[in-house]
């Protein structure tokens, strides 16, 4: 992929301001915890508090990066409540610790976190934080697409972000601060450019084909041999063994290779997979008049997730730009060259050095 944006090296900087280590007057260095919680795992980084200034400098690269850890899934649609709370303080307290900080240099808390849906998602996990951090710490919830967004943006929340991994969202935001989503219900509602959805079709064409109600598919042999199994109906038996969605989504790899090998079903599952994922994004590109009036406005659309990490033949995200840019020759795309928990980690940063700002602090 192609841009010839600044996004795409990094090279972002702050309107009206530039960053820069901050220190306190205390003798702890104060940070900030990035976490990106996806329906797979959880990620936190530590990483110093970035504050701002008025002159115009550039993000440090490498960004500073003091700690990080990773656990388990923090959807509390898909762990339930308790597990869910339980990650999220587990991984932001291994992050603390192989930072070599301590919770009391903690100035902000950025969560970018899947299953954060509607404002009641955002109090339950804020009051989850409340307990465990200091009154002072500035404590942000947002969902996981929009820490997905800054990693490509750098901390800026303008254009669309898309994520294709076990599940699939776009999430956008307009100059003006408005938002937008798509998508990202999870599997029973309709995530179908995901990677369990890509999978689901697959396995759903090999039990077509041995009934005799779909066509002969290179994905039955290919799928079974990935699961060590040796008969389409035991696929049956596979599937609702264990209902994580993850599981399902790891077949993807094998739909990919049976695509670029010329099976015609399995290419029919990824164009389409395609085309939802366009979708997905106009959805948003409409709601936001991201394009502006005249349809060739320039905005970014990042792209996250290991659906869209290009392959041999088959550039799934490749694929669903090229769709974009006929409707909208000013979208381009952008692939992050952090991970979204620095991301989550960088609008903490911004959000506390703006709400400082504001109450005249800074």
């Amino acid at each position: 992929m192609s841009t010839t944006n600044n996004f795409q090296n990094g090279e972002v900087s702050i309107d009206r301001f530039d960053l820069h280590l901050g220190s306190e007057c205390n003798e702890e260095e104060p940070v900030v915890l990035g976490v990106d919680g996806g329906t797979t795992s959880t990620i936190c980084v530590c990483m110093p508090l970035l504050r701002i200034s008025n002159s115009h400098n550039h993000l440090p690269d490498p960004l500073p990066v003091l700690g990080r850890a990773i656990a388990g899934c923090s959807n509390h649609n898909s762990v339930g409540e308790t597990l869910a709370r339980d990650t999220l303080e587990q991984v932001m307290m291994e992050a603390l610790s192989t930072s070599g900080s301590k919770k009391s240099a903690v100035q902000a808390v950025c969560l970018g976190v899947s299953g954060v849906n509607h404002p009641n998602d955002q109090e339950r996990i804020l009051n989850w934080l409340r307990e465990i951090f200091p009154r002072h710490v500035k404590l942000y919830v947002q969902n996981d697409a929009v820490a997905a967004l800054a990693s490509g943006s750098m901390g800026k929340l303008h254009g669309c972000v898309l994520i294709a991994g076990t599940g699939s969202i776009a999430y956008g935001f307009s100059e003006d601060g408005k938002e937008a989503r798509a998508a990202g219900g999870g599997p029973v509602l309709g995530d179908w450019g995901s990677g369990y959805g890509i999978a689901a079709q697959a396995l759903t064409s090999v039990i077509r084909a041995h009934d005799g109600r779909g066509p002969h598919t290179m994905l039955t042999n290919s799928i079974l041999k990935s699961l060590s199994l040796s008969s389409p109906d035991e696929l049956i038996g596979w599937t609702y063994a264990d209902p994580s969605w993850a599981r399902i989504a790891a077949l993807v790899p094998v739909v990919v290779t049976c695509a670029e090998d010329g099976d015609d079903v399995a290419n029919q599952i990824l164009n389409d997979a395609v085309e939802e994922l366009a979708l997905t994004v106009k959805a948003v590109v409409h709601k936001l008049g991201l394009c502006g009036q005249d349809g060739s406005g320039e905005f970014p659309v990042v792209l996250v997730g290991g659906v869209l990490i290009p392959n041999k033949n088959w550039d799934i995200g490749q694929k669903v730009v090229d769709r974009l840019i006929k409707t909208y020759p000013g979208a381009f795309p952008v692939l992050p060259k952090v991970e979204p928990a620095v991301g989550a980690a960088l609008l903490g940063c911004n959000f506390y050095m703006k709400e400082k700002e504001r109450n005249g602090v800074i």
